[in-house]
């Protein structure tokens, strides 16, 4: 595919996952509200890149595969509510899935972040416009992870608390996305690679840190993934690829395998 249809491809993809984060997560389960389970957040919570997606869940992308989903149907919660949402930023964990949340939750899981610090763009930018363009993002998103992101995180994590007092919160991070050098032989330079998964680490300092303050879980499945990154020889993650929505998402594999068990041992 030429780079210019590509990008366009691209945009249109963010713009619509973006669009649809404000609403579609407005409408959670219908049942969130007596308690139990509530698995919140953004794609990689919802299950993007693992298919068997919910068709009521629309653009939200929400899988029967994802580790949430995965972990009620083995510990037969109360009830579950699943509000996660693909392209969810933490303004919309505030406004369209907190009210999933009530005193009687007593578990609850969520990734944020990703795309407040701009993950989307920085991979379209990474995969269409060379080394030194990314890098570049690279290093504005870090910026922005360091300077501006714990104040977001603090809010949602804060508003949990205040929602669910009384429920046991497990945040869980991003994986590294790529085997550096690994086995690809085409696609971004291993400096590109090495640099996205340097504001992967960035992210989880910043998150680990602001869980810390409310006493959570975190989840780090940055160990879970080793080995199954892309350019391994057995990736539980997704490269570009079609729907270009599942890009840069776990598999199947990747919620099973990564997600599932540092979320069940936390949990």
């Amino acid at each position: 595919m030429p780079g210019s249809a590509l990008r366009r491809l691209l945009a249109a993809t963010f713009a619509t996952a973006a669009l649809a984060a404000g609403a579609l997560a407005a409408a959670p389960a219908a049942n969130a509200s007596t308690g139990g389970y509530v698995a919140m957040g953004d794609s990689y919570s919802s299950g993007v890149g693992s298919g068997s997606y919910i068709s009521s869940s629309g653009s939200c992308y929400r899988s029967t595969l994802a580790y949430g989903y995965l972990w009620q149907q083995s510990h037969a919660p109360s009830s579950f509510g699943f509000v996660a949402c693909s392209g969810a930023t933490t303004t919309d964990v505030l406004n369209n899935q907190i009210s999933a949340l009530s005193s009687s939750t007593t578990e609850v899981s969520i990734t944020i972040g990703g795309n407040d610090a701009g993950f989307s763009s920085t991979m379209e930018t990474c995969v269409l416009d060379g080394t030194s363009s990314c890098l570049s993002a690279v290093s504005t998103a870090e910026n922005y992870i360091n300077t501006q992101l714990a104040a977001r995180l603090d809010a949602v994590y804060s508003a949990i608390r205040s929602h669910a007092p009384n429920a046991h919160v497990v945040v869980l991070d991003y994986p590294h996305l790529y085997a550096v050098p690994g086995s690809c032989l085409f696609g971004i330079s291993n400096t590109s690679r090495t640099a996205i998964n340097g504001a992967a680490d960035a992210l989880a300092t910043v998150t680990a840190k602001e869980v810390a303050k409310y006493g959570y879980s975190f989840g780090d499945v940055r160990g879970a993934f080793s080995g199954h990154e892309i350019c391994s020889s057995n990736s539980w993650l997704h490269s570009t690829t079609l729907p270009i929505y599942e890009s840069y998402h776990p598999t199947s594999a990747g919620q099973s395998g990564g997600y599932l068990p540092v979320f069940s041992a936390n949990a």
